[in-house]
């Protein structure tokens, strides 16, 4: 059986990979960001070491810089195998339907974040602080303050990568898709550059007193403090 599990809430996708690691304690676990493709058919064909082994969890493999094509041999090698084996795949992002279409017959856990954060995310802006706070505390409801934290930070580091790339975009922004940067580049021009950095600033100043104990106030209250600042 093929299990894929995926999605933008990588925490909650992550604690699930790993109450599949303590139900199977004896399966191999593979990188399969840099596992060679040679050594990964080895593995999956069962020789040596690895022929009695029943369980296999790959990481990372669909995400990959160089990403499997439909045409790719190791694909077919992954959908015979589970007629056999026990395959598990863990991406820490949301695979499209394109990806996923590649295995028709699989078991498919997708742990997506809740819509109130994508809303509170798109909602940075300048002098909006009020709608934000708002935004912010209904995300609560559902979301830890460290993951919005987490996301907030991406969100920053994205528009000012975009209105400071000078024609070189950091990594995320060569992985979204065209309507996603299509968002973000919209919402950037709300900014100067001189705002997205004081942002950025004051972000990491939080982290750090956060990692240190020597933030003031919980994360939440220093998060809608920042809000207010904007």
């Amino acid at each position: 059986m093929l299990t894929i599990i995926h999605g933008d809430d990588i925490a909650t996708s992550r604690n699930l990979l790993l109450d599949f690691k303590r139900k199977f304690p004896e399966a191999i676990t593979i990188n399969g960001e840099n596992v060679s493709l040679t050594d990964l058919v080895q593995i999956l064909e069962g020789d040596g070491l690895f022929n009695e082994n029943k369980t296999i969890i790959i990481e990372q493999i669909l995400s990959r810089k160089k990403p499997l094509k439909p045409s790719d041999t190791l694909l077919d090698i992954i959908k015979e195998k589970t007629l056999e084996k026990d395959i598990i795949l863990w991406e820490g992002r949301q695979l499209d339907k394109k990806v996923l279409s590649l295995f028709p017959h699989s078991v498919v856990k997708t742990c997506n974040l809740p819509q109130t954060l994508f809303l509170f995310l798109d909602s940075l802006r300048p002098g909006n602080g009020i709608k934000l706070i708002s935004l912010h505390h209904k995300t609560l409801e559902t979301v830890e303050s460290e993951m919005v934290f987490h996301m907030l930070v991406r969100q920053v580091r994205i528009l000012l990568s975009l209105v400071n790339s000078k024609g070189e975009f950091i990594d995320e922004i060569k992985r979204l898709a065209p309507w996603q940067l299509n968002k973000y580049q919209k919402q950037a021009k709300f900014f100067s550059e001189d705002q997205l950095r004081f942002l950025h600033k004051r972000l990491y100043m939080i982290d750090y007193q956060q990692k240190t104990g020597i933030l003031p106030v919980t994360l939440d209250t220093a998060i809608d403090m920042l809000l207010l600042e904007m």
